[in-house]
Formats: C-alpha cells, sequence, structure tokens
C-alpha cells in the first residue's frame, strides 16, 4: 500500500536524488497590504521568472492567525494541487516520545468534527482525485490532486483536520492507528531485507537524545508507554496554522482562493509559538564500527560521514564531490568496485536535511571476489585516495552541473512538482522559488571547492561504519563492533495527565456542510500524430511544449516471452548486455557523453516488452539519438561485460528470495501457470536457468528478436512532429526480421481449494495472497467489468476489506483486491502482508469479506461511489509527459483506438448494480480460489489448520 508512505530523509536539492527545489530570493517583491484583499490578509510577496531564468511564479500571502498560503497559477491542465506542510517531524520529539509526527499522519485521515471516519478518503477518492501524506524528520504533509471544480471542498476538508482533529481523536482510534503503526513497521523495517540500515545508521551517527538519533517511525514501546493525551498535545503543539503553510497550483482564480482560505482557516487560532531549531554541525571523536545481523544474502557496507546541512555553503560541492565518486559509470565507486567485480552495486550519496547532511558510501558485496567486508572497506579507503590524488576534472563539474539542471527542468512538469517544490522552500527557508538560486549555487562549484569540502569532512575523519552481514556471520563485518547505542535515559520521561480539549472556534456559517463543487472540467484526449513504416515499426508523436523536455520509449514486442523456458532470463539479461560497452565507446565514455547531454538511455525487459526509455532534455535531442543509434546497433557484447552482469545476476536473484513478497509472487505465478511456461518465472530467471544463458545466446537473441517489425515509438515533449521523423529515421529505415510468439502451453487445473504454504525462517510478518485465473485485459468488457465490480471490495483504501483488515481489526498495513490483466494472462488476487500472531484471523476475514460480496455484491453508495472516482478523474490522466506517454503505449499494446475512454465513461455512467453483482456473484466464489502464504511455518502452521483446508507445503524455484 503506498497510503501512508514515510520519507526519512529531506533532500531540498540534489540532482542524485531527482528533487526539484526552486528561484532566486531576490527575484521576489515584497508588497504592502492592498484594500482588495479579504480582511485578515496580507500579501507578503509577488514573484515573476525572468525569460533567461529557470522558476515557479507565485504570489505569498498570510493569514491573521499566521498561516502562509502560497498560490501558482498554471492553467495547462483543468486540475489543482492542495498541500498543507507542517514545519514537524520526528525532530520535533522528545526522547521516550518518538513516532508521534508519524503517528499523526495516520490520525488526520481517520476524521474530524465534520469529517466522518474514512470520509476525507472517500471524498477524495469519488471526486476523482488522488491523496496522501508523508512524514519525514522536519516536516508532515498532506496533499491531494483533484479536478479544478473540487478545490473548495478539498480546503474545507484540510481546514478541518488542522482545527477539528482532536474531539475525534478517541482512545479506541488510538489503539487501531497504534496497531496499523505496528503493522507498517513489520512490513516495511523488520520483516525487510536492509529495514533498520537507517535506523542503526542513525542510532550511531548522532549523540543520544539528538532528533534525528531515531528514525521517523519511531520505537513501538514509545507508542506502546504514552496515552491519547500524550498524542493530542503534541497535536496542539505544533499543527496550528502558524507553523503551517498552504500551497495551492494549477487552475485556479487567486481571489477565490483567498476567499475560502479566510473563510475555512482564518477562524482557527494560532498555535503556540515555533522556533526554527539550532543548526549545530555534527562530529565524532573517534570511527564507530556497528554490526547488524539481517535476513539477508549479499553483506552491505555502509560508511557515513557527518557533514553540513542543508543550503549550507558547503552542501553543493560536497554533492558534486559524492558525484564524483560513485553516481553512475563514470565514477570510481563504479571503476574499483563494481567494474572490477567487488561489489554487485555500489554507490555514494549525500542525503541533506534541516539540520544535518550524510556523506554516504555504500557497497552489496560479490561473495564470487570479496569474501567479507574488510576487503570492501579497504577499496574505500583505496578509493578515496585514489581521488585525492586524481583531483577533479573538467567533465566532473560539468556532469553535475546539467545534471541538476536537467532534473530540475524535469521536475517542473507536473502542477503537483511545483506546488511540494514551493511549499518545502517556503517551510524551510522562507521563500518558495529558490530553482535558480540553487542552479546558481552548483553552478558557482570549482574543483577547489570540491577539495576543499574532501578534506574537511572525508579525508581521515571519524566516520559509522555499518556492516550488515547474514545472521550467524558476525566474522564477515568490516571490523569487529566497538559501538553500541547507549541506554536511551527515560527517567525524567512524564506523561500528560490532564485531558486535552479542542479548542475553541466560532464560524460564521456551518461547517458541517460539505461545500458544493462546480461543473466537471471537459477534459479531452490528448491530440497525437501516428504512423507505420514499411518496416512494420509505428510511430506515435505528441507534441507538448510545457517543458523544453523530451521522453521516448521504444517498444519491440516479445521480451521474456520470447526466452525458452530453459533459459528464462534471456531477454532481460540481452538488454543489461546492451546498457554495457558499445562499439567505439568503453562503458565509461558512453555515460560521460550522456551525462554531459543531462540525458538517459535504458535497455530493460519485462512483461511483453523489450523497452528502451530516452530522456533528453530538447536542445539535445539530436546529440542523445545519435548515441542511441550507436547502442542500438553496435553494441560490443563483451566477454567480461558478461561475466560481471551475470555475477551481479546471480547474487541478485539469491538476494531476492530473502524478500517474503518475492517468494509469493513466484509461488503465485507457478501455481497460476505451471512449470511448463515461461510466464512462470520472473522476467530474470532464476539461478538454474542463468547457468544455461552463454554470451553465444545473448547475441543470437539479439540478432533474432531485435527488429522493427512488432515495434513502435512513443515521442512525447517538446517537438516538431515533422522533423522528428527525420531525427529517427534509423529506426524508420531499418530492415525488418519477422519472428513470432508462441503460445503458451496448457494452464494447470486450479483442483480443491487448499493453502499453500512457503516457509521463510525468521519472517516477522505473514504474505498472504488468495488467487484464481481470469480473463486477460480488455477495454470494454467483463474484465473491465470486474474491474468496477471490486472497486467497492478492495479497489481503493476505502474498501470493504482494508477497512476491516487495517482499520477495524489492526491486522494489517493494508489489504486489497485486484482484477489482473495484461494482453494474454489474467487473474484475480487479493493480498495482505498480516501480522504473524494473527495470519488465520486475517485470512479468515479477507475470505469472508470476498463471500459476503460474493452473495449479496455492493451497495447503491458504493455503486455512486466507483462510478464518480471512475470518471471525475479524467483531468489526471494525461497532465505530463510520462502519463500522455504511457496512455500512448497503451493504446498500441491492445490496439485501441483513443475513443475507447469515452466508451468507459458510457459505460460506467450506465452500468447497473445488478449487473455488477451478478458478475461478483459468478467470479468471486472463495471455494474456486487458492491460498498462497509465505511465513514463518514453525509458527503460523498450527494456525493455518484452523481454516479447515489442507495446507500443502510449497517450494518455489530460485
Amino acid at each position: 500500500m503506498g497510503k501512508f508512505l514515510v520519507v526519512k530523509k529531506i533532500v531540498i536539492l540534489s540532482a542524485f536524488a531527482g528533487i526539484l527545489a526552486a528561484c532566486q530570493p531576490t527575484s521576489s517583491v515584497s508588497l504592502p497590504t492592498t484594500t482588495n484583499l479579504p480582511e485578515g490578509i496580507t500579501l507578503i510577496s509577488e514573484h515573476t521568472v525572468d525569460k533567461n531564468q529557470v522558476g515557479i511564479p507565485y504570489k505569498k500571502y498570510r493569514l491573521a492567525n499566521g498561516l502562509t498560503v502560497v498560490l501558482h497559477e498554471d492553467h495547462s491542465d483543468p486540475l489543482v494541487r492542495v498541500d498543507v506542510t507542517y514545519h514537524v517531524g520526528s525532530a520535533r520529539e522528545e526522547v521516550g516520545k518518538s513516532g508521534f509526527a508519524h503517528f499523526f499522519e495516520h490520525m488526520m485521515f481517520q476524521g474530524s468534527k465534520n469529517v466522518a471516519d474514512d470520509e476525507h478518503i472517500k471524498l477524495v477518492t469519488e471526486a476523482g482525485g488522488n491523496m496522501n501524506g508523508t512524514t519525514n524528520s522536519d516536516r508532515t504533509n498532506y496533499f491531494e490532486t483533484v479536478p479544478a471544480n473540487q478545490l473548495e471542498k478539498m480546503m474545507w476538508l484540510e481546514a478541518d483536520r488542522m482545527g477539528f482533529l482532536l474531539g475525534s481523536v478517541t482512545q479506541e482510534k488510538f489503539e487501531i492507528q497504534r496497531e496499523t503503526v505496528k503493522n507498517e513497521r513489520g512490513q516495511s523495517y523488520d520483516n525487510q531485507p536492509y529495514g533498520l540500515r537507517s535506523e542503526r545508521n542513525s542510532e550511531a551517527l548522532y549523540p543520544a537524545g539528538h532528533p534525528y538519533s531515531w528514525s521517523t517511525i519511531g520505537y513501538i514501546e514509545d507508542l506502546n508507554r504514552v496515552n491519547v493525551d500524550d498524542l493530542k498535545a503534541f497535536f496542539k503543539r505544533w499543527y496550528g496554522p502558524n507553523n503551517a503553510v498552504l500551497t495551492i497550483g494549477g487552475d485556479i482564480q487567486p481571489e477565490q482562493v483567498l476567499k475560502w482560505a479566510n473563510k475555512y482557516f482564518g477562524p482557527i487560532p494560532s498555535g503556540p509559538e515555533v522556533e526554527n531549531a539550532e543548526k549545530t554541525l555534527v562530529t565524532l571523536d573517534d570511527t564507530r564500527f556497528v554490526t547488524l545481523e539481517d535476513e539477508v544474502h549479499l553483506p552491505l557496507l555502509q560508511v557515513t560521514f557527518p557533514t553540513a546541512y542543508v543550503r549550507h555553503e558547503d552542501e553543493a560541492p560536497l554533492d558534486v564531490l559524492s558525484n564524483i565518486l560513485g553516481a553512475g559509470k563514470t565514477s570510481l565507486f563504479y571503476k574499483n568496485l563494481v567494474k572490477d567485480g567487488y561489489a554487485v552495486q555500489a554507490l555514494v550519496s549525500h542525503p541533506c536535511q534541516e539540520l544535518a547532511c550524510e556523506f554516504q558510501l555504500i557497497a552489496l558485496a560479490n561473495p564470487q571476489n570479496s569474501t567479507n567486508l574488510s576487503e570492501l572497506y579497504t577499496r574505500f579507503e583505496q578509493t578515496l585516495a585514489e581521488f585525492e590524488k586524481r583531483g577533479v576534472n573538467e567533465d566532473d563539474l560539468n556532469r553535475t552541473k546539467v545534471g541538476i539542471e536537467s532534473s530540475t527542468i524535469f521536475g517542473l512538469q507536473s502542477v503537483s512538482g511545483k506546488v511540494s517544490t514551493l511549499a518545502s522552500n517556503q517551510t524551510f527557508d522562507g521563500e518558495p522559488d529558490m530553482v535558480q538560486y540553487d542552479l546558481n549555487r552548483y553552478n558557482a562549484v570549482t574543483a577547489e571547492d570540491v577539495m576543499r569540502v574532501y578534506k574537511r569532512y572525508i579525508k581521515n575523519k571519524p566516520s559509522v561504519v555499518l556492516s550488515i552481514v547474514p545472521k550467524g556471520q558476525a566474522q564477515l563485518a568490516a571490523k569487529p563492533a566497538n559501538f553500541a547505542p547507549p541506554k536511551r535515559n527515560l527517567d525524567n520521561l512524564s506523561t500528560v495527565e490532564q485531558h486535552v480539549e479542542q479548542a475553541e472556534i466560532t464560524d460564521s456559517f456551518d461547517r458541517s456542510l460539505v461545500p458544493p463543487v462546480g461543473p466537471s472540467p471537459v477534459v479531452s484526449v490528448p491530440n497525437f500524430d501516428q504512423q507505420t513504416f514499411d518496416n512494420g515499426l509505428t510511430l506515435v508523436t505528441l507534441d507538448s511544449e510545457e517543458t523544453p523536455t523530451v521522453s521516448i520509449s521504444f517498444n519491440m514486442e516479445g521480451g521474456p516471452l520470447l526466452d525458452p523456458i530453459e533459459k528464462a532470463g534471456l531477454a532481460a539479461f540481452t538488454a543489461q548486455m546492451m546498457n554495457e560497452t558499445t562499439q567505439g565507446f568503453s562503458n565509461e565514455e558512453m555515460a560521460n557523453q550522456l551525462a554531459l547531454l543531462g540525458s538517459s538511455i535504458r535497455f530493460e525487459a519485462s512483461g511483453r516488452y523489450t523497452t528502451v526509455r530516452i530522456n533528453s532534455l530538447s536542445r539535445n535531442l539530436d546529440a542523445t539519438l545519435a548515441l542511441f543509434n550507436k547502442k542500438l546497433f553496435a553494441p560490443a557484447f563483451l566477454e567480461n561485460d558478461f561475466e560481471r552482469l551475470k555475477q551481479r545476476s546471480a547474487q541478485s536473484l539469491q538476494q531476492q528470495v530473502k524478500n517474503p513478497s518475492v517468494l509469493a509472487s513466484r509461488a503465485v505465478s507457478e501455481l497460476l501457470f505451471g512449470d511448463n511456461n515461461r510466464v512462470s518465472l520472473p522476467d530474470t530467471g532464476t539461478l538454474h536457468t542463468l547457468n544455461n544463458i552463454s554470451l553465444d545466446d545473448v547475441k543470437a537473441y539479439y540478432q533474432k528478436y531485435y527488429s522493427p517489425s512488432m515495434a513502435n515509438v512513443v515521442v512525447v515533449g517538446d517537438i516538431d512532429p515533422k522533423t522528428i521523423v527525420g531525427s529517427l529515421s534509423f529506426l524508420t529505415n531499418w530492415s525488418a526480421k519477422s519472428y513470432e510468439i508462441e503460445d503458451y502451453a496448457e494452464f494447470p487445473e486450479m483442483g480443491k481449494p487448499v493453502i499453500y504454504l512457503v516457509d521463510k525462517p525468521g519472517a516477522k510478518q505473514s504474505v498472504v495472497s488468495i488467487v484464481k485465473p481470469y480473463l486477460p485485459y480488455d477495454a470494454t468488457g467483463e474484465q473491465f467489468r470486474s474491474k468496477l465490480m471490486n472497486f467497492a471490495l478492495g479497489g481503493v483504501f476505502s474498501s470493504r476489506i482494508n477497512l476491516n483488515l487495517r482499520e477495524d481489526k489492526g491486522y494489517t498495513y493494508g489489504a486489497s483486491t485486484s482484477f489482473i490483466g495484461g494482453k494474454t494472462l489474467g487473474w484475480f488476487d487479493a493480498s495482505a502482508d498480516l501480522k504473524q500472531d494473527n495470519t488465520a484471523d486475517g485470512i479468515r476475514e479477507m475470505l469472508s469479506e470476498i463471500s459476503k460480496y460474493h452473495e449479496k455484491g455492493m451497495t447503491q453508495a458504493e455503486l455512486e461511489l466507483m462510478r464518480n472516482a471512475f470518471t471525475q478523474g479524467d483531468a489526471l490522466e494525461y497532465e505530463t509527459p510520462s502519463s500522455k506517454a504511457g496512455f500512448l503505449r497503451h493504446l498500441l499494446t491492445y490496439e485501441l483506438d483513443k475513443s475507447y475512454r469515452a466508451t468507459q465513461n458510457e459505460i460506467i455512467h450506465n452500468i447497473g448494480k445488478e449487473e455488477l453483482n451478478t458478475l461478483a456473484a459468478k467470479v468471486l466464489d472463495p471455494d474456486s480460489m487458492q491460498i498462497v502464504v509465505v511465513g514463518d511455518a514453525e509458527v503460523i502452521r498450527a494456525q493455518l489448520a484452523t481454516l479447515g483446508r489442507e495446507v500443502v507445503d510449497m517450494t518455489v524455484e530460485y
């Protein structure tokens, strides 16, 4: 589930994290209060962007209660983004009371005075929008993207939970969400390989009691210890309007938005005064060695140096240093660790937070060449010494600067990205648009700056050295552990004894009434050009001038489906080889050329296609396509590349099976498709099939199946559709080679309903899938209608199955049901990661919900919610170049006319409850479904025996 995302780091601008920052603070103009504004609102500044700069225009206001309002007009699409960012994260918490900020991220979706439990989610869903909340160490934000006619309702929702939440925070809700947080921690941290990496690193890097010394999700024992009034007191301290920024962008009329802001947010009283935390550089006296034994196959080494803080004068040169050392194939880490076979992956990054940054060196060991992490640690040190001797060259600086420019411009493609940027920058720097400011400071970095920060923060400086090793193999650590986090001092911890009350708020209107919405915006399918050439290639182009960027997807049909089953993974491995050395270019030379252009070219093979994804700034498109021409038609297929990739792939496959979710996916595929079909195996194959692949197989696959005869190209961006044909002439004139995709062998019969148990010793949770074969994708037929039918059962966050298992029972972080369909295959799946102690209870509830839906179907209210959700959201479908490209690829894959969306909407408007419930009765019989469970068999077997089905042990190939 992506419902409540925990973001543990904030990076205001880093080219390597792809986060957009914003324009020159000095370009904003402060203005006095104007007489035509609603009473109580002050215009603080109005900001425009010069033609020769990159940035985001806005107007900034302040309400009498201290709420900052930032507005950005963008009428290119009929949608709006609403973002409320509170300057509170885990760094505002106290020792012994961790996880409060993240906990409120959950609680603020559980209803407020005028919004019923789960009503917030329901209203956004039926508006055709999407929403989420995220928490990190320094801020919490809540956001919705909806059709423009829904804006007032979204502002009413956000204001209600800002001003009227506490009365709805009951002991019962507190208990339920505490269980949900436990499930989230189990699913995302404790039950994931390397899931505790960040927490262990922070405990060692920061002094005891430092606000970054605990993770955002916090310690479960802290939530177990406190009471509901402790939570309420935290909310009253930090969630007032004076500690928040309301940012709205998109198809808006600012005058009307300000009236609504004053109406809904204006009466909320200010909270206590908030001051920014002091920024003090973190230092270590000695290097701290930490060892974590985990359920992993590949040992991991992470070395972390404390550095500065976000927008410190040294942040930019440190980012450049991290790029030189460990970003991609041009880096020293790639050369000395990955290319030489000592690591499967290696990187260097410099994530920054409000109060501190971390310079991280990370590598996953390749056991073929590196038997323990001490060897990697030595190579880390040797690589730093090599850098110091080599110094910084001109390409190092140019790559970084062009990369930052490119990622910044790509980040401006969506209103969501622009609003998030404005909100973040206002929260931390008081200036919403700092895009050009950040570009300027990175462009100003010199080689001398990079060497200066290397010597100040890295060279011979103490660090945290974290070794993550397989359980029982502590001897593989870089060095014996010499540090353990000190026991937390909770002697002075106090709990809130008095009852915390909601502040009284007086309104001049009835806040309990849901605001009306205006007429739905008219959304049309974007116009595009399509033509097919003599060699079979289909070219689709769509001119989008919003940003000077171009995205291209080149798709050759077949992909993994063309693999011989005994050599499963051949297509994916061939694509990997296409990303390696090109004739006339070394790996590093090609990577350098692309980086200097700010471009990317990536081959991959998955599902039904081998795909090449190309991203470029418009001005560099021809140069980028020239490099694509070279990579496509002149792969070197070197033996040393092949052997290195084969080792890396083998280690990756062995690592994957440490993940219970991967085991569940493999078990489901084998159950549905049997062991005689290629589709029952992962796209990347298995260890057994990988060993069968030779370099000659790769060359043969390339010669036979890299062809335009069953291919298409989708081009979206700032282009001239007429001239792009000439730019792609090397594809349109490519000689065709025909080939066929073989039919599947017969699929197995499902047989009687049983429980297939895949043992994962030590698993903290149980991964469950309830499945049955079903129809492949169709646009308007039974499979499409089944998706409509499934909506209320498990197709949305507010569905029956999720509300039952997550919100009512606390058994899981998220449960869902779906009808999955591709071009030729389809199935039904109900899935959840369940608390180990409630594995059988959770399965029983899942089967019960499916059974009740099978017998009685949906209600009229659920039908109306589904209709609104599916028809109101068209405004969000075609906003960005990537969403437009996805729509076009969809048309080509399923050979659809663009009018199919209109046909779908007509079906949704007219379909009746009886038809959908008849479909539920036909399809959703639990006795036609098989259950797959991945968990610790020794612990859960007795539970499963109570479900009345035979328990069959199952192993999966890897």
